[in-house]
């Protein structure tokens, strides 16, 4: 995965048919999604549930291009081997999840899965100057984590754009989680954001059957954002 600050869609599953999961996977990127996002929950750590490991590894032959998995379990640590041995590309862990971060991230990359820290809406940029060169990715959280579908939290753009100034140079993405539609992914974009996860906005209107309004929907975010970035940052 060659690093670049292009506009990035990440479709989370977590709005995708269950039924058809590995179906939907293959729709959305042939639709023109970049990445796909997988969203592990526990009901400890955020109150829902979804998806393990053995679930990972039965949707990565689906997935042709990079799975992004973002940890919403608390311990994180025993099953950083099962995720990365299940397909995932990037595992993101919260700051919010252990008292040893910093070892978490380690742990990741030891597994030869790329590294994310995400930060949940409450959270503030304190502790991550200090991770910047153990991480490859921010996950900032604009929606509370654990379900689908939310409100974004407007306070968090002015979170990307004080990362976007402390990550500088370093070859870290900035992802945003919750609440992306085309109105709201040009204030991220603007402030620094590269990756964009979409639930119900890119799977919103189609189906398995009827894949062309992902597309469309794609499109329509990524078009957004685009036009709202800083040109060199494009």
């Amino acid at each position: 995965m060659p690093f670049d600050r292009a506009i990035k869609i990440a479709p989370s599953i977590l709005s995708a048919d269950f039924a058809a999961i590995g179906a939907e996977c293959r729709a959305v990127e042939e639709q023109g999604a970049d990445w796909v996002h997988v969203d592990v929950m526990d009901g400890h750590f955020v109150p829902n549930l979804t998806f393990g490991p053995a679930m990972v590894k039965a949707i990565r032959p689906h997935v042709r291009g990079v799975m992004d998995v973002h940890l919403m379990i608390a311990p994180v640590d025993p099953y950083i081997d099962a995720f990365a041995e299940a397909g995932a590309d990037i595992i993101t862990a919260h700051l919010e999840a252990g008292p040893h971060i910093h070892r978490t991230l380690q742990a990741i990359r030891a597994t030869g899965a790329r590294a994310g820290l995400a930060l949940n809406p409450g959270t503030g940029l304190d502790a991550v100057s200090h991770l910047l060169d153990s991480i490859d990715l921010v996950c900032v959280m604009t929606v509370n984590p654990g379900f689908g579908g939310q409100s974004f939290i407007a306070s968090q753009v002015e979170k990307v754009r004080a990362l976007r100034d402390l990550i500088g140079d370093r070859p870290v993405h900035i992802e945003i989680d919750g609440g992306v539609t085309p109105e709201t992914a040009p204030l991220v974009a603007a402030a620094g954001a590269d990756v964009l996860v979409a639930g119900s906005a890119v799977f919103r209107g189609g189906s398995v059957d009827n894949p062309a309004p992902y597309g469309a929907n794609i499109r329509a975010i990524r078009a957004a954002a685009e036009a709202a970035r800083p040109r060199a940052a494009a």
